[in-house]
């Protein structure tokens, strides 16, 4: 009996001991606990939530994080739709939106463009690239191996039969991937309203500088610079007029 009382006595003591270092942990954790501002939850909810990796951060967690410490711009993030971007912009007190774009291939030339050899290496274009500069004569043109296809997070890109890649703006978050990826730095940003854009291509499909777009286009806004030409997409009133004039069919209708 003297026994189980010294083994009650001695459960208690451990029983009082713990209390007392749990209720100490306790006080601890609510006086020493590292203050989460409450915006980056709110941010993170706003956000595309596709984890692209286009705005530089590992996901859209760590990126609303630097968002709210002010480490990275809004306008940094192209997945995330126009509105939800103002509705971040009220929660952190102000900030750049940016317009909403989508990405384009400048390049429609594909099959139309003579291949140099017949590669049989590994099927991407950034293998092909390592060997002369790509498959393509054109040193500017779309190989067509589908490196940007294989990256798109959301699936946006296809080669269709005319070889080159195409974008469908519908599915297209703007994130940014296939515009790092391309070997040939040929995929661009567009305003996601933008009715036209120009597909170049030194082969029998591409630009030939004759300016017939600049000179027929009512609003003014095509310039040729460099023999090239530039649209002004901020003047642009999507009258497609020179998507009917060009000769050679590289302005395309988006």
């Amino acid at each position: 009996m003297e026994e189980f009382i010294q083994v009650l006595i001695a459960g208690g003591i451990m029983l009082a001991i713990a209390l007392v270092f749990g209720a100490i942990l306790v006080v601890c954790s609510h006086f020493l606990a590292v203050r989460k501002d409450e915006r980056i939850e709110q941010v993170e909810k706003l956000l595309a939530n596709s984890n692209c990796g286009g705005c530089g951060k590992a996901g859209c967690a760590q990126f609303a994080e630097a968002l709210v410490k002010g480490e990275v711009r809004l306008s940094d993030c192209r997945a995330t739709p126009a509105a939800n971007k103002e509705q971040i912009a009220k929660i952190l007190g102000g900030g750049e939106v940016g317009e909403e774009t989508v990405a384009v291939v400048h390049c429609n030339g594909g099959n139309a463009c003579y291949d140099k050899y017949d590669y049989q290496g590994y099927g991407n274009c950034a293998s092909c690239e390592l060997i002369a500069g790509g498959v393509k004569a054109c040193p500017v043109g779309c190989i067509g191996k589908k490196t940007c296809a294989d990256v798109c997070p959301h699936h946006a890109i296809s080669v269709e039969d005319g070889g080159y890649a195409v974008v469908d703006k519908e599915k297209c978050i703007s994130c940014g991937v296939c515009i790092s990826d391309c070997p040939k730095h040929i995929i661009g940003r567009i305003p996601k309203n933008a009715k036209v854009y120009i597909a170049m291509e030194l082969c029998k499909r591409g630009c030939i500088g004759c300016g017939i777009c600049a000179k027929n286009c009512p609003a003014g806004a095509i310039e040729m610079q460099d023999g090239l030409p530039k649209i002004d997409y901020s003047k642009c009133i999507g009258c497609l007029k020179c998507v009917e004039k060009c000769p050679r069919k590289c302005i395309k209708e988006h």
